[in-house]
């Protein structure tokens, strides 16, 4: 269940740009500062972050002095190494900016000692403003490195006009759905329903494993001292082969990359991916015959396992102040508070699929207005899973995702052989007892 803060002031502009504000990092310039920044929100020339920056450098900045100049655009994944390049003045890489989003991960391998401590700019009432589970996150050591603009986690998304047929058909209610039990039970019926298609593609299988592991067992610790899984823990098996069942059987699939995809072309009645995958699915439902209905998509949040605590995992990039001068940290944290001031964030998180940062703005979530359903409804689940679920720290292990993402590659490579052979006769326990050794093969 969520914890409940007490209410601060509201960041509100005066007060951001007022002296007292500006006096715990220096004071105001005559003359204009630059700061230069990468950001991964979008590559178009409508990205959401090049539209504040704009209204930025045209409002505040105007009258402050200072200027963002966004001089690179690129996503959460590119951004670390590019980052690294450019630290390390590699041969053909943009210069080291002021400002940037990346994971903690990321900042871990610039150095902290590089990078503005965001704690010597805000007070401590200032900080009591912001979900503390997000502030935890950017923490590295005592150095609050990252700091949070805007997080995501994963929802269920769910083509709704074929859920309601398979619904009538079957009995399986969205209620089903609330936990992993109910969901691999839908998954096994949709199975033998619609012929042979897998319930739901999953983005991030390990994850929800883990998500569902921990949920049972809070103190569980599956890792090695090298950052990878513990093969001999009997915890973290126990739970892989619940998913693999489903997975060996093609009642489930590992997604081809983004599970949006298997959705829009019904390959897969539901996806479990990131809530900002909100942005990339259509209206419309196009099957491979050609036909096509509208979507009517419904997000639910992640199951979990009646009983006990739910879980969901809390990801996203965050920003970041090179350390050069500290006229620059101080301007840089005049626009990290305009940034997440209540109205704007929640403005640009809802633009993008992402959950806003401050207690603030998540109570003003019920009453926001949303022009498009499917947004509507994913906002009800995040605001559900706000109040009663408890976000987790992903993993953040040197090499982490380039092993997880080695394995999924294994995994779409046989994940249909897997199913077929199951089909033709073959057990599923040998068949998830395959997968389990391409697993323990990633080193």
């Amino acid at each position: 269940m969520r914890k409940r803060f007490p209410k601060t002031i509201t960041l509100i502009l005066a007060a951001v740009l007022s002296v007292a504000c500006l006096a715990g990092c220096g004071k105001k310039t005559d003359d204009f500062v630059t700061l230069t920044m990468w950001h991964v929100y979008g590559e178009q020339a409508s990205s959401p972050m090049d539209v504040l920056v704009e209204e930025f450098n045209s409002t505040v900045g105007q009258e402050n002095g200072i200027i963002i100049n966004v001089t690179a655009n690129s996503n959460a994944t590119a951004i670390g190494q590019a980052l690294l390049d450019a630290q390390a003045g590699k041969l053909g890489s943009k210069e080291m900016p002021d400002l940037f989003f990346c994971h903690p991960d990321n900042a871990v391998a610039l150095g902290v000692e590089n990078l503005v401590d965001w704690n010597d700019c805000f007070t401590e009432e200032e900080l009591s403003a912001y979900n503390p589970d997000f502030i935890a996150e950017g923490m590295i050591d005592d150095h609050l490195a990252v700091f949070p603009v805007s997080k995501s986690t994963h929802m269920l998304f769910i083509n709704g006009s074929m859920f309601a047929r398979f619904s009538a058909d079957t009995g399986v209610t969205l209620d089903d759905l609330a936990t992993w039990d109910g969901f691999f039970a839908a998954a096994e019926k949709f199975y033998a329903w619609s012929g042979g298609k897998s319930f739901c593609a999953m983005d991030y299988i390990l994850r929800a494993v883990e998500l569902s592991a921990l949920s049972k067992h809070p103190d569980a610790d599956f890792y090695t001292e090298d950052g990878w899984y513990d093969f001999g823990n009997t915890v973290w098996k126990n739970e892989w082969d619940r998913f693999t069942d489903a997975l060996v059987k093609g009642y489930i699939t590992v997604s081809d990359l983004f599970s949006n995809t298997q959705v829009m072309t019904g390959e897969a009645l539901c996806g479990l991916g990131s809530s900002a995958a909100i942005l990339y699915y259509n209206d419309t439902v196009t099957y491979p015959d050609n036909s096509s209905e509208p979507m009517n998509l419904i997000v639910l949040p992640i199951p979990t396992n009646k009983g006990k605590t739910a879980l969901d995992t809390q990801a996203g990039v965050g920003l970041c102040a090179y350390k050069t001068t500290d006229e620059k940290a101080e301007v840089a944290a005049v626009f990290a508070k305009w940034l997440t001031e209540s109205d704007r964030n929640l403005d640009f998180v809802t633009a993008a699929g992402y959950m806003p940062v401050t207690e603030d703005a998540f109570a003003k979530l019920p009453s926001y207005y949303f022009k498009q359903d499917s947004y509507r409804s994913l906002y009800a689940a995040l605001d559900t899973a706000y109040e009663n679920y408890t976000f987790l720290q992903e993993p953040n292990f040197k090499n982490y995702y380039t092993k997880v993402n080695a394995f999924y590659d294994i995994i779409r490579a046989r994940q249909s052989e897997w199913a077929a052979r199951f089909s033709g006769g073959e057990s599923t326990e040998s068949l998830k007892e395959e997968c389990w050794n391409d697993f323990r093969r990633i080193e």
